[in-house]
């Protein structure tokens, strides 16, 4: 996946400061351990004095076996001693080294020349982020989806009763295969609410979520599509992450190269089997009429599909 050049440095500055974190800590610990236990200090110079003359009992020839194992044996009694003072005040040899976030690359972003799997992992989740950003995520949840909203059609109430405990149930289910939903309906009843109760589950559990409208995703694809700067990837981020929820399809501005990428997003998830989640004013044969028959027969073959019921709950909280 490809990214532009401030996700690349925001990851970079995320390794650097995490690197940095580690050693300080290990720094500050020893340099504490060593002030409050004098012996400690004797010790580390004892050691590094036995193991100059290590090197120089190989160098000068001699019976270098024996000494060897002196110094072997004298390095091993310096280190146990070490150990227990450790211990006597509180700490472990962990403590005094650096405690990376990742032990492969040593929050450095890089094993042998190549990129790390937490740097890669951190740019997703940067890029994540972006697309996602500005969300009203602690004002969407299940808890507040009320269904006192519909109680004026016991059959809206109902049917909305159900598509509720099935969001619920997916989300406490949510896995990397999970099934993909097509949430449909008029404006107004609870699509948008219950796909954010949704992407906060999947937050919970730790999915990279990518969450935006339609008309969002699409500008930002047609505009990489001409940029001549390093690519920020919406469409590879789009197609990888492991929920995409896309909100109001339809509504977006067409082009016949915005209505060709969302359908290849679309497509591609489905063949990776990965979960997606959309949301539309759009039934079924207004899919088709818009996206052609191709993108709809995908939609309907691929999907499980909720209709959603009632009248408008932005209309009935404004007369409240």
């Amino acid at each position: 996946m490809s990214y532009d050049k401030t996700i690349a440095q925001a990851a970079r500055t995320e390794l650097e400061r995490r690197r940095s974190q580690a050693e300080k800590t290990a720094r500050q610990n020893l340099e504490g351990f060593l002030s409050n236990c004098p012996r400690a200090k004797e010790i580390s110079r004892e050691l590094a004095k036995n193991s100059a003359g290590a090197a120089r009992a190989v160098l000068s020839g001699g019976n270098v076996h024996e000494e060897l194992e002196q110094r072997k044996k004298l390095g091993l009694a310096l280190r146990e001693e070490y150990e227990e003072l450790l211990k006597a005040h509180g700490l472990t040899r962990h403590d005094i080294e650096p405690r990376y976030s990742c032990s492969e690359c040593r929050d450095t972003g890089f094993v042998d020349g190549r990129m790390c799997g937490c740097h890669r992992a951190l740019r997703r989740s940067i890029a994540y982020r972006q697309l996602s950003a500005g969300l009203p995520l602690e004002q969407c949840t299940f808890q507040s989806f009320l269904l006192d909203y519909y109680e004026g059609d016991p059959a809206a109430k109902k049917r909305m009763k159900e598509i509720l405990d099935t969001c619920r149930k997916y989300a406490e289910n949510l896995r990397p295969r999970s099934s993909n939903l097509l949430f449909w309906g008029g404006t107004g009843l609870g699509k948008t609410h219950l796909s954010l109760a949704i992407a906060n589950a999947a937050i919970e559990k730790g999915f990279g979520v990518v969450y935006g409208s339609a008309q969002k995703f699409a500008l930002a694809i047609e505009k990489e599509r001409f940029s001549r700067e390093d690519s920020v990837g919406t469409a590879n981020s789009l197609k990888e992450c492991d929920l995409l929820i896309l909100d109001d399809l339809g509504v977006e501005f067409s082009s016949p190269y915005s209505d060709a990428a969302i359908y290849d997003v679309v497509n591609e998830r489905l063949m990776a089997e990965r979960p997606t989640i959309i949301s539309t004013n759009l039934d079924p044969s207004g899919l088709e009429k818009r996206y052609g028959e191709r993108f709809a027969s995908r939609i309907v073959g691929g999907y499980a599909l909720m209709r959603f019921k009632g009248r408008d709950v932005r209309v009935q909280k404004l007369n409240r």
